[in-house]
């Protein structure tokens, strides 16, 4: 049997093009979305969320450093953890850890920002230098003479910049 073509199509000539589309079932889009869903989550949970978006706390001073060490210390880079929408730096795994197991007891009572000015109504930014350990809290200031006059009236100034807390600026 012969065949004959007609020059009026397109595939005069030519051979019948092969399709390059796939069909897919409901099923095989379903379980796309599924492994997509399951990887974006893994993803997630396995990446560290970028520097930028969370803030540095106390400007990368260890805060467990004051409590065990008797003074501040600059933190590392690669040991942080993330706690209070801050990012929180040590200088070992094991303050970290201790870290980790009671944010609240080792966490600056004010964030980064001084326990003085605050007693006053003023928000200033902390030096980490400046600090001071009362009744087995960190409190940090603005400047050197700060831990001296919050402890002249210690129970009032902290009173104090506790009322005056709603002030401070989310970082």
């Amino acid at each position: 049997m012969k065949l004959q073509m007609s020059g009026a199509g397109p595939c005069v000539g030519k051979p019948p093009a092969v399709s390059a589309m796939h069909s897919f079932s409901r099923r095989d889009i379903v379980r796309g979305f599924a492994v997509l869903a399951a990887l974006s989550a893994f993803a997630a949970d396995s990446l560290p969320v970028a520097a930028a978006e969370v803030p540095l706390a106390i400007k990368g001073y260890d805060p467990v450093a004051y409590f065990t060490d008797g003074k501040p210390t600059q933190g590392l880079p690669d040991i942080e953890y993330g706690w209070d929408e801050h990012r929180y730096r040590f200088v070992s795994a094991e303050h970290r850890e201790l870290f980790k197991a009671d944010p609240v007891h080792y966490a600056p009572q004010f964030g980064n920002f001084c326990a003085m000015a605050l007693s006053k109504g003023e928000i200033v930014v902390a030096d980490p230098e400046n600090w001071l350990i009362s009744d087995g809290k960190l409190y940090v200031f603005g400047k050197k003479m700060g831990p001296t006059l919050f402890q002249q009236d210690l129970a009032a100034n902290i009173t104090k910049a506790n009322q005056n807390r709603p002030i401070l600026p989310k970082d």
